[in-house]
């Protein structure tokens, strides 16, 4: 599971427990300025994570760490498909980042209301 927050100017995606191996990271720091929005999205578990590098998969069990469907890189922290939030970023390494939270509807409203004060 992974905890996000909002840090200044900056969304921050720190990795918790077993996570941080697996994923081979224990944090991820964004520039606002390149995240598009945030949706709790639970079916996205299930499009293709393309090549695995590094990180984890064990299907229906856990995804963590980089993958690269289709030329892009995509970063996974999932575990409960139900908990998913996906952040669609630009101008970034990553094209998107796909994590489990506590609490996704949270979530989502606080990165989108961190966009809108920017």
């Amino acid at each position: 599971m992974a905890i996000l927050e909002i840090e200044g100017d900056e969304l921050v995606v720190t990795l918790q427990g077993a996570d941080r191996l697996l994923a081979l990271k224990r944090r991820i720091a964004v520039p606002l300025r390149c995240v598009r929005g945030a949706t709790a999205d639970p079916g996205m578990a299930r499009e293709p994570k393309g090549w695995r590098g590094p990180g984890a998969h064990v299907p229906g069990v856990v995804v963590a760490g980089t993958f690269h469907p289709d030329g892009e890189k995509v970063f996974w922290d999932v575990r409960d498909t139900t908990r998913a939030v996906v952040v669609e970023l630009q101008d970034h390494e990553y094209a998107r980042l796909v994590v489990e939270v506590d609490d996704p509807a949270a979530v989502v409203r606080s990165v989108e209301q961190a966009l809108d004060a920017r």
